[in-house]
């Protein structure tokens, strides 16, 4: 080993020296005290080595990249809507002029089916009312059909109640044959005929005339004698029977 090997270091190598074992002592973010008083952090900047400057070192930008043109990229990528929006937009006049075109088609469309509506209650009404008068005028309509044939047969029966030869059963035979047809008609439009004979006085159905007293075996509040038969429709009270009532 030669003499200028074993020359002693320079204090300011030795500062150096001594600087660079207590950063590898202390912690990257920590602060050293240099032998002139001065603080330190490890791992900064202002120590680094020289001539490796961040805001001019061409690696930085390779690692980073360009902001502005990052900032270029992102304002030209729009999504498909957008642009489909802004397509749509170059035309608003021409958008609006269809929506206007359907919504007055569509606004024919009801009124014209409003009137049909309206026209169709109007014809089912004046239905309506045709039936009910129709209905009022002619609900006689079948029993007149019933009671013609009856009107035929007193007809007949007076004609032959004129003639010479006529006598007095066959007259009596024919008023038969006519009241009988004119119960069946009676029967048939559900008129029932009320004769309480021998029944409990119901003030409901029947109009006591007078009171008699009451015979043998005879039990009082009956009804003993008839003066008018009374009538009902469906069970419904046209004309009540006028009768006589036992005490």
């Amino acid at each position: 080993m030669t003499p200028e090997e074993k020359a002693p270091e320079t204090p300011a190598q030795e500062s150096s020296n001594l600087n660079e074992g207590a950063d590898e002592a202390l912690g990257a973010g920590e602060t050293r005290i240099d032998a002139d008083g001065a603080q330190h952090a490890v791992g900064d900047a202002s120590h680094a080595a020289p001539g490796v400057d961040p805001a001019i070192d061409p690696r930085v930008d390779d690692i980073l990249g360009d902001p502005e043109q990052d900032n270029a990229d992102c304002n030209n990528s729009e999504s498909p809507e957008s642009q489909s929006a802004s397509a749509d937009s170059d035309n608003p006049g021409e958008d609006l002029q269809a929506k206007l075109a359907a919504a007055e088609a569509r606004a024919d469309e009801n009124w014209d089916r409003l009137l049909r509506m309206q026209a169709d209650v109007e014809n089912k009404n004046k239905r309506a009312q045709r039936d009910v008068q129709n209905a009022r005028k002619f609900a006689l309509e079948g029993v007149a059909n019933d009671l013609l044939p009856i009107k035929d047969s007193l007809e007949m029966g007076l004609a032959a109640a004129q003639e010479e030869a006529a006598s007095v059963e066959s007259i009596r035979e024919g008023s038969e044959l006519t009241l009988k047809m004119l119960a069946s008609a009676m029967e048939k439009h559900q008129i029932c005929e009320l004769n309480p004979v021998g029944e409990k006085f119901n003030p409901e159905f029947h109009q006591a005339m007078s009171m008699l007293p009451a015979e043998d075996g005879t039990e009082p509040n009956t009804v003993i004698h008839v003066m008018q038969k009374g009538y009902t429709l469906n069970e419904r009270l046209i004309r009540p029977a006028l009768v006589t009532v036992a005490k």
